[in-house]
């Protein structure tokens, strides 16, 4: 029975890893471009690896939602508290408008099109093809698919803005500059805390994060 399993296992692998073979990532996009920074290297064999990690325990995936759902409220009511100072005070009116731009900067982003093209291969890969409109969207709003995004009050970072940032570390050495890294994280997450990108789109509507 093992040796039928260790079979079955390889030849699945090797037909996911034909699969990406034959895929030209770059057509996805709809262009030729660059590569995103920290991404020049990647090869089909890469991106399968990533794809076979172990995926993450419920009980981590449990305790960044945690620290999401803690960031975002906190940064909320920072937010309504300069709103209220806003309206009688210059210098906090000031504060206000640098923290917009802030945010509006982080999710500043020339390479979008190229990570997405990433994500939509590596999201097919989770078997969630039905859900790459969903995961696009959750992503869009949390760092317009930005590999350097970072937010200013809770220190979130990447395209799937993981807190703390260093948890993206466990993906790969390359984790601060490299999209398919910081996906294949992403996915995990999601996968770990809410089943597939559906449903983690589905939370994000009703809460604001995920």
């Amino acid at each position: 029975m093992l040796t039928s399993n260790v079979t079955i296992t390889a030849v699945a692998l090797g037909a996911i890893a034909t699969a990406v073979v034959m895929v030209d990532l770059e057509s996805l996009s709809g262009e030729k471009s660059k590569p995103p920074p920290g991404s020049e290297n990647l090869s089909a064999n890469d991106m399968l690896a990533m794809m076979a990690t172990p995926d993450m325990d419920p009980v981590a995936a449990a305790g960044i939602a945690a620290a999401k759902k803690r960031a975002y409220e906190e940064h909320q009511r920072d937010l309504a508290e300069l709103k209220v100072k806003a309206e009688r005070d210059a210098k906090a009116r000031a504060k206000l408008k640098a923290a917009q731009e802030r945010d509006r900067l982080a999710k500043s982003n020339p390479s979008a099109d190229q990570n997405k093209a990433y994500g939509k291969k590596m999201n097919a890969l989770k078997g969630w093809s039905e859900c790459w409109p969903s995961l696009e969207t959750l992503w869009d709003h949390e760092s317009d698919w930005n590999e350097r995004a970072e937010n200013p009050s809770s220190g979130a970072y990447g395209i799937p803005q993981a807190l703390p940032a260093s948890k993206l570390a466990s993906a790969g050495s390359d984790w601060r500059t490299s999209s398919p890294t910081q996906i294949a994280w992403g996915l995990g997450y999601i996968k770990a805390r809410y089943k597939d990108p559906c449903k983690a789109w589905a939370f994000w509507q009703s809460h604001n994060w995920y």
